[in-house]
Formats: C-alpha cells, structure tokens, sequence
C-alpha cells in the first residue's frame, strides 16, 4: 500500500516508502479487505491546505488526493489529513480515501448495486459538448435546458447529461426557492457558513410549458424513460407545485407512457397531493431520522416539521406511488 498525493498544481504521485492513513472514526491503517480498484467514472480532487496523514506523521509539501466515487459504490473511509493555517474550505462533496497498490489507485469504498443503468459512459472528446450545442440551438429560448447544460457540463451531473443523451432519467429543475435551510446544501449555503456551494441553483422560475417541452421530448425517445421534477440544482420542488401539475397535464395529454417523479423533502402534503391528482407516478422523500430533534437539527425547517413529512409519505402510499426515501 502505498501513499497518493497531490502537489499544488494537482499533480499525483505514488510514494512507495510511505504507508497512508485513513479516517474511519479513528485515523487508522486501512486494511485490504476495505480497498477495491477505483471504479470507471472515479473522480480525482486535491485537497489544498491539507498534508496528508501517514505511518510517519503528516507529510509536507504534499496535499491529499481524495476522490469521489460513482454512483453504485459506497465509501468506506475519509481521507486523514492535517490541515495547514492557510487551508481554504472545501465544498461539500463525499471525498473518499484514495491510495495506490503498485501502480494502480484504489479506493476505500464496495459495490452496493449491481445496476448497471448508472455506470458512467466514456465520451470521445469533445462528444457531450458537441451534443449540448445542438439541443440548445434548436431551443435557445427553453430556460430548463440552459439549466442542465450548466449541470452536464460544469458538475457532471447523470441525470441532466440525460436530457442531452436521450437515456434513463432526466432532470426538470424547477424551485429557485426552498423551504429548509439544509447543512448539507449544495446549490445554497448562507452567507455565514464558512463553506461554498459546489453548485450554482437555479435563478429563474422557468414556467410548465418549458418543463413539458423537455420531459415530452425525452419520454417521446426513451423506452421506460423517467423525468424526475427536483434535483441538487434547486431548492424545493412543492412550492412551485402549482406549476409542476399543469407540466405533469401537459405531459399525460401526449403521452401516457414513462415515469413522472417527484424528488421532494415532503413538507407540503396538500401540494404533493396536487402533483399526485395531475398525475405523477413515483416520489423520493429526503428523511435523514425519525426522531424530530435530529431531523430539525439538519433541515432546519421553515414552516414545516416532521409530522407533514410523515403526512405526505403516508399520502404517496395509499394513492399507490412508487415511494422511496432518500436516507
């Protein structure tokens, strides 16, 4: 095992001297039952400001590689790390333990499904950037695609490089506004918060007919395809639901085919009940804990609590929606 690192420009190097560290509640060895080969679709990121734990103490002049796993695989361990005076936040992504074995980098993480629906696709150069500009030439004016042009490109975001691709989910990106003040937020941290945003939220309440135009040309091309109102782009889903059911008619009075779902913190059963009457197919409710003290501590609720979050998973079920619970 040997220890991956970073210089300042980004540069990697394996140190075959050097055993790393990592963090799994203590800052430990890993072992090698907890290592797999970095899957496809890995994502590399320095760590600035942070020299990098190991059997030697803290190394410096290097900074920690980390990286972030595709979908599929769940982290095992964190990096290990002291972070220097100067160290600048970092934004919220889920940095995984990174180490090299001869010459191949692995992984703290396992496979926890086997689909193979999100395994990333490899691009020819130039490929996805090329399939963004065409759509967006033929509909310059639809606000949406604008949107997941942004997420495809810039974040690498599956279910908006989708809308391009014309497979599997597509994102809809709806509420510039939100209802909860999440800790965890990724296109929204206050102005105190001492972390940046690793995403930029949508600024614009783009209206039904652009919603419709996008899930209706996707579903049209799709076989069991599925658009999902409600992604890390935006704020809450309910409280533009008024909007999300004239899409969700416009949608059904083309097509009866294909999924419609609702990604949402379930804070407003009345207007998931109107969402449902339009005609949505499925919903995924963000819940972290049952116990309210622990739920409140991270949503931070605006004019909700968890009661109207139970209310709207007990609604889901009995009108027959596919219900999950993003944990």
């Amino acid at each position: 095992m040997r220890l991956a690192s970073c210089d300042d420009r980004g540069g990697i190097s394996f140190d075959s001297e050097i055993a790393p560290f990592a963090d799994g509640g203590i800052v430990r060895e890993p072992t090698p039952g907890e290592l797999i080969p970095a899957p496809a679709g890995t994502i590399e990121y320095v760590l600035p400001g942070r020299m990098p734990l190991t059997s030697i103490g803290p190394i410096g002049g290097r900074n920690v590689l980390a990286v972030a796993l595709p979908a599929g695989y769940t982290r095992l361990l964190l990096p290990a790390y002291a972070a220097r005076r100067d160290a600048p936040p970092l934004p919220l992504f889920g940095y995984t333990f990174a180490c090299a074995i001869g010459d191949r980098l692995h992984v703290a993480a396992m496979r926890t499904d086997e689909s193979e629906v999100w395994q990333p696709r490899a691009f020819a150069p130039g490929e996805l950037e090329s399939t963004v500009e065409q759509r967006l030439a033929r509909e310059p004016a639809n606000r949406i695609l604008r949107q997941v042009a942004l997420c495809s490109l810039e974040y690498g975001c599956f279910t908006a490089q989708n809308v391009f691709l014309e497979c599997g989910e597509a994102a809809l990106p709806v509420s510039p506004k939100c209802n909860a003040r999440c800790i965890g937020c990724i296109s929204e941290q206050e102005a105190d918060a001492g972390i940046p945003s690793p995403q930029a939220r949508i600024a614009e309440e783009t209206a039904a007919a652009e919603l419709a135009a996008v899930a209706i040309h996707h579903l049209e091309r799709v076989e069991d395809g599925i658009v999902s109102f409600g992604q890390g782009c935006e704020g809450e889903p309910l409280l533009r639901s008024i909007t999300i059911a004239r899409a969700i008619d416009a949608i059904r009075s083309r097509m009866a085919h294909g999924t419609i779902n609702l990604n949402t913190n379930g804070s407003q059963p009345n207007a998931l009940k109107r969402c449902i009457d339009a005609g949505l197919d499925a919903v995924r409710i963000s819940l972290n804990s049952f116990r309210p003290r622990v739920y409140a501590a991270y949503y931070r609720p605006v004019g909700y609590d968890l009661d109207d979050v139970f209310d709207s998973v007990r609604l889901a079920i009995a009108r027959g929606l596919r219900v999950s619970l993003n944990l």
